[in-house]
This record gives C-alpha cells, sequence and structure tokens, in this order.
C-alpha cells in the first residue's frame, strides 16, 4: 500500500457532464474548509479541437477524460468524506477493499498533470526520446534542440524515410 502521508494524485468520477462544476465545487469547498493543506490541486484535462459546424471550421475546447477529474492530496478518511459528498463527484477510482488508489508516477506523466522540466529528464541534444503522448505517440526520434524557456524540445521523426523535425512539449518524452 502507499504512503497516504505524502500527496498523490488521485483519479475521481463525476457525474456525466459536470466535470466542470465539480471542479469548482471542490474548489470552493477546499477554500470554505481551509484545506489547502491536504488538497494541493483539482485537474480537469482539456485540449482544443477544430470542428466543423455549418460548414465552418470552429476551435471548441474538449475534456480528455469525460467523466473523470484529478485530485491532488493527502488521503485521510477526512478528505476522502469530504471530496466524496461534494456536489457532482460521484466516487473515487478505489480497490476492491473500497480504498482510493493513488496514481503510479507513469501513470501521471502520460496524463500531463505535472509541469515536467528539463532536468528531470535529463536529455542533451543527440539523444533518442520516445514520444509518449499526440498524434505520434510511441514514436522515436532524435533531439535536435531543447528550449526550457517554453518548455519544449525539437525532435527529428522519420517520415516515410524522411528526417522531419517536430516541437513537442517536455511532458510528451521519455528518454530511453
Amino acid at each position: 500500500m502507499a504512503d497516504m502521508t505524502i500527496p498523490q494524485w488521485y483519479i475521481l468520477q463525476t457525474v456525466y457532464g459536470q466535470e466542470q462544476s465539480a471542479q469548482e465545487n471542490l474548489k470552493q469547498m477546499i477554500k470554505i474548509n481551509q484545506m489547502e493543506n491536504e488538497i494541493f490541486d483539482v485537474v480537469l484535462p482539456q485540449e482544443e479541437e477544430t470542428v466543423e459546424r455549418n460548414g465552418k471550421m470552429k476551435k471548441v475546447i474538449k475534456n480528455k477524460y469525460p467523466n473523470y477529474l484529478f485530485i491532488h492530496m493527502i488521503y485521510s478518511k477526512n478528505v476522502w468524506y469530504m471530496v466524496k459528498n461534494t456536489r457532482g463527484v460521484k466516487d473515487f477510482l478505489k480497490d476492491f477493499n473500497g480504498k482510493p488508489i493513488p496514481m503510479q508516477p507513469e501513470e501521471v506523466k502520460r496524463t500531463q498533470l505535472e509541469a515536467v522540466k528539463v532536468e528531470d529528464l535529463d536529455i542533451v541534444v543527440g539523444n533518442t526520446v520516445k514520444i509518449i503522448s499526440g498524434p505520434f505517440s510511441d514514436w522515436f526520434g532524435d533531439v535536435i534542440e531543447i528550449k526550457p524557456a517554453e518548455q519544449k524540445i525539437k525532435v527529428n521523426i522519420q517520415i516515410y524515410g524522411r528526417s522531419t523535425p517536430i516541437d513537442l512539449d517536455l511532458n510528451q518524452v521519455e528518454k530511453i
């Protein structure tokens, strides 16, 4: 069992279509009950998508994981009770014993819940990296430029036998 005294990420299931209001309700509950030392963040991952409506291209914001929120907290029965009884929240993702399951570090990285620093990746120009998210997921490429200020990296990948440079966020790659 994981250490329940350090902050970890947990997955919350929400009422269908109420992810945004559940997030707002949780943030309000944290503020009202002064739980900032126990609950550190509530995240609703979203992405911008271009869709066609009435013959026009329009950008819309979509939830990456419909019906789910991610919460960074220190687990205790009191915190569990307060979170579970917040309007819009159904339950935690839990094990067979009914206890919330903390996310593994690899899962946190893949869901891009925390920012990644260049120092954390331990990569330099010339290293080979694996792309772990986005349209080129599971592709490999060579690092040609690192932009720490922008939290981006430029990687050369092979498309149809040609070297193609692409810009990626630091949390989209892992060193191999």
